[in-house]
């Protein structure tokens, strides 16, 4: 990591769109030292005069989707039109291994050399919904560099997608025809946080199955609960390969925040998700601080290896653990 800077120097470069200084307070923010850590919530208290006016879409589906050559195209759209385009493209992160593959760069070639326009992949770690844990900083620093969209790609292997779709303000769900189901491996759940669905790869033959399914998920649709008083989700069908629906897509996007400011549910869902992204940062403080505790490491080894070995009932571990945990000393806790 390269040496931290004053916080001025960020925020100077961030004001002025400076893509590598704002690679650099990416990197700041990701960090887990506590120095760090202290550098990056300066940093943001700084900036957060020049956060709030992007737009932020979230976009998830199934692996095979088309995820990023939708982006690459969707993007290359919107930064033809002037706009300042930033994606934080997930990658998932291996559960064996814990090693990430980060190849978004070379799967949205135009995006990654477009000057108007900032492309950071990012390992998804433990985190569920498929987003780092700090893609809402990453978003908010994305914006105080002048980007006006931020797009935010999701793994899209199962996780909780509730994660994403409570950071931004529109969360499209891209969908696939011909493959059996036409709810293949999405959950009932993920429609239900959509507030538009876009069956993609409808060009050539797959046109007619691509409406054909995009029927199917507006009967789906129909079938749920809505979430807002004063939108109905669209269903759309697209082809990023052919530029074909994208731009409705946009179009329906620019709409629903329209008319969610026009009735007051934008600024109420962006309030509500700045207090739940509160307590989601204290829980995840207070997972590392618990484990990096001396008296926790020192205890931890043996005791996962006993309820690994069935002599000692997890709830009997999860409680000598938080024991030990609590019993720090206050000049350990100062610390920490």
């Amino acid at each position: 990591m390269a040496p931290v800077l004053p916080t001025d120097e960020y925020v100077d470069g961030l004001r002025s769109g400076d893509r590598t200084m704002l690679a650099r307070a990416i990197t700041l923010i990701e960090s887990r030292r506590a120095d760090h850590r202290v550098r990056a919530a300066e940093v943001l208290d700084a900036v957060m005069p020049l956060t709030g006016r992007a737009q932020r879409v979230g976009i998830t589906g199934v692996p095979g989707v088309g995820k990023s050559t939708f982006i690459d195209q969707f993007g290359s759209n919107l930064t033809a039109e002037g706009r300042r385009v930033a994606v934080l493209a997930v990658d998932p992160t291996s559960q064996r291994t814990g090693g990430s593959i980060l190849g978004d760069k070379t799967r949205m070639e135009r995006l990654s050399v477009d000057p108007a326009a900032f492309v950071r992949p990012s390992p998804a770690g433990a985190t569920l919904g498929g987003v780092t844990r700090t893609t809402r900083e990453a978003m908010l620093l994305c914006e105080a560099a002048n980007f006006d969209v931020v797009l935010v790609e999701t793994v899209g292997v199962g996780q909780s997608e509730t994660i994403v779709a409570d950071m931004v303000d529109f969360f499209l769900v891209l969908m696939l025809s011909g493959a059996g189901d036409e709810l293949q491996g999405i959950k009932k759940g993920v429609l239900e946080l959509a507030d538009a669905v876009a069956v993609n790869k409808a060009d050539g033959d797959n046109e007619i199955r691509a409406r054909a399914a995009a029927a199917e998920y507006r009967h789906a649709l129909h079938l749920l609960s809505p979430t807002s008083a004063v939108w109905t989700p669209p269903v759309l069908t697209c082809s990023a390969l052919a530029d074909v629906g994208l731009a409705e897509i946009w179009a329906q996007i620019r709409h629903h925040r329209e008319v969610t400011q026009a009735s007051g549910e934008f600024d109420t869902r962006r309030q509500a998700q700045q207090v739940r992204w509160m307590w989601s940062m204290i829980e995840s403080r207070v997972m590392d601080d618990f484990r990096a505790a001396d008296a926790v490491v020192a205890l931890l080894g043996d005791i996962e290896q006993s309820v690994r070995s069935g002599s000692m009932a997890a709830s009997a571990a999860a409680d000598r653990l938080l024991a030990a945990f609590e019993a720090k000393s206050p000049k350990d806790r100062e610390m920490s």
